[in-house]
């Protein structure tokens, strides 16, 4: 008997040797000379047959997704002889490269899969000291969607998946909403990893120009700290030359639409919705890869490929001062300092590029009759243009010492656990000091976006308060890692708080009104019984001719001023500690 199971268990170890052996390695871009990408399942096939083949690799299923499939981390260790992401940062820097967010823009899908590949098989030289962990195929809901026509300005490949997830969500807009379960997982595997450098794979939209390659890093005003200035003035310039010293020439993201780049352009601002403005949020040094829509595929691919080469040797020779200025940059913000929100550009200060583009002209539409604007790939010109590459704070606010939250709002208690930011139950009720914040004016998109009507241009006031809070309500300091991601979600006038992202539109409508017939007679005693608010109500009146003409608009505004009118009303639930 033990004969046959040995016997048995021989015969399972060759064939499984046998199928990794067998396996072909050649992708299917390869296969088909540059003109189409793997599916989502050939993907996931074509990593676990390298994880067999090469211990360097290890696959695993992490978390779920809104197709009902699971997101994979793909790790590349040098020594291969452990994946516990706590030993490998001890020595290691952590690259991460995260693909298909958009699964239509498949370039990053094909070329991390050659270029795993090309490390474990020793045709490319491994680094010593850099670990690569990617999620192979983020979207997997859009890659499953698999079309040839959605992508309408795209050059190949054949057939794609689709931009939208499983229920329609951009997932490049998703990072700090996090409605998702696709986002929900990348937290989860994000604060895992803790990468040190960050690449998003991406193909752009836009103008024409002659560049395969641009880059969009993480703005470096907004990055700021030791960590911008680095951005900046080394590893950006970094990259340029070692791709211009492979023969791929790289210019910043265009960031124009219907117009031309010689008239100048600025850098795109990537707020934490998007996945550069995320992972910033946690000191990571993180940019995008967007290859131009119009180049063929093939050309693509091999671009992109050369970038996350260039960016692996970059983290490589400089890992230890990366590592060295993320420790820094964590000392930049602390509790009594002020913290930039929202930016804008700054117009005192730019860049001059060396641009490579095509000659674009304004002529008369065959198809409308009116102006339509046409690239000439035949007339190449060489130009300075403008860069608008720096940006100044528009709204800033003080750093609170803590924030507490109610338990009620569970709904974002749920968001900081996923983003590892530490949380203390109150063990008794109490009456607390606190900063509250009214909301005084928003404004709110007119269409849809994300499965939201956006507020935006909000503004608050504070007033210190006796709040009652109750055992089990949250007291949050914001001396942790994750210092930035709370004043980022908490503070109600951020771009990309929860509070625009409609997560407390309930305090914006009145639950508790009034009679008026009922309340006019309460009115007038209130009156009589406080001298000041009549003045100020005659003035009011005075002052105000659409005020004094409107009988419920003065109602309204003296239930205001009562004990009747509810506290809760425009009331921002979360407070803040000096």
């Amino acid at each position: 008997m033990k004969k046959l199971v040995l016997l048995f268990l021989i015969i399972v170890s060759c064939n499984k040797n046998s199928e990794t052996v067998d396996f072909d390695f050649t992708t299917q871009f390869e296969k088909s000379n540059g003109l189409e990408t793997a599916t989502y399942q050939q993907t996931i096939d074509y990593y676990t047959a390298l994880a067999d083949k090469y211990k360097q690799i290890k696959i695993e299923a992490i978390g779920e997704t809104d197709a009902g499939e699971p997101l994979h981390i793909v790790t590349l260790s040098p020594k291969g002889n452990d994946f516990d992401f706590a030993v490998l940062r001890r020595d290691n820097r952590i690259l991460m490269i995260n693909n298909g967010i958009h699964p239509g823009e498949s370039d990053g899908i094909d070329a991390t899969m050659m270029l795993y590949r090309d490390i474990a098989s020793g045709k490319v030289e491994a680094p010593k000291n850099t670990v690569l962990v990617t999620i192979p195929i983020y979207n997997v809901g859009g890659s499953l969607n698999r079309n040839s026509g959605t992508r309408t300005n795209q050059n190949g490949p054949k057939a794609y998946g689709f931009r939208g997830n499983a229920r329609n969500y951009d997932l490049n807009r998703d990072f700090i909403k996090t409605d998702t379960k696709n986002a929900k997982t990348f937290s989860e595997i994000y604060h895992l990893v803790k990468p040190d450098v960050f690449i998003d794979n991406h193909v752009s939209n836009g103008a024409d120009y002659q560049y395969t390659l641009t880059h969009l890093f993480t703005q470096h005003n907004k990055l700021g700290g030791v960590l911008g200035n680095y951005l900046h003035t080394e590893m950006m310039p970094q990259l340029e030359q070692k791709l211009e010293a492979k023969q791929w020439d790289i210019t910043p993201y265009v960031n124009v639409f219907n117009s031309t780049p010689e008239n100048g352009f600025s850098q795109f601002k990537d707020s934490p919705r998007y996945s550069t403005g995320y992972t910033t949020l946690f000191n990571t040094l993180g940019m995008m890869v967007e290859t131009h829509m119009l180049k063929p595929y093939k050309q693509r691919v091999e671009g992109t490929y050369e970038l996350m080469k260039s960016m692996i040797e970059i983290t490589e020779e400089q890992g230890e001062k990366i590592s060295e200025l993320r420790q820094k940059q964590q000392k930049t913000w602390s509790s009594g300092k002020i913290y930039p929100l929202e930016w804008k550009i700054d117009t005192t200060k730019f860049s001059t590029l060396s641009f490579k583009g095509f000659k674009g002209n304004r002529i008369e539409s065959a198809l409308t009759g009116g102006k339509r604007l046409k690239y000439d790939a035949t007339k190449p010109f060489t130009k300075q243009v403008k860069y608008q590459n720096y940006f100044t704070p528009v709204t800033q606010v003080t750093i609170p010492s803590a924030y507490i939250i109610p338990q009620g709002m569970y709904h974002v208690i749920e968001r900081l656990k996923l983003n590892n930011i530490e949380l203390t139950k109150l063990k008794n009720d109490t009456i607390i000091k606190v900063e509250a914040y009214i909301i005084k004016d928003f404004k709110t998109r007119q269409s849809p976006y994300e499965g939201h009507y956006l507020h935006y241009n909000t503004s608050a006031e504070t007033k210190l308060s006796d709040v009652s809070f109750r055992a089990g309500d949250y007291f949050v300091n914001t001396s942790q890692d994750g210092i930035r991601y709370l004043l980022e979600t908490l503070e109600p006038t951020a771009p990309d708080s929860f509070f625009n992202w409609n997560f407390f539109d309930t305090i914006l409508q009145q639950k508790e009104g009034f009679s008026p017939y009922v309340w006019e007679d309460k009115a007038q005693l209130m009156l009589k019984a406080n001298p000041r608010l009549q003045v100020k109500f005659n003035m009011k009146k005075s002052l105000e001719p659409d005020f004094a003409n409107n009988w419920y608009a003065q109602l309204d505004w003296l239930h205001k001023q009562s004990d009747n009118y509810e506290k809760a009303h425009m009331q921002y639930p979360i407070y803040r500690l000096k």
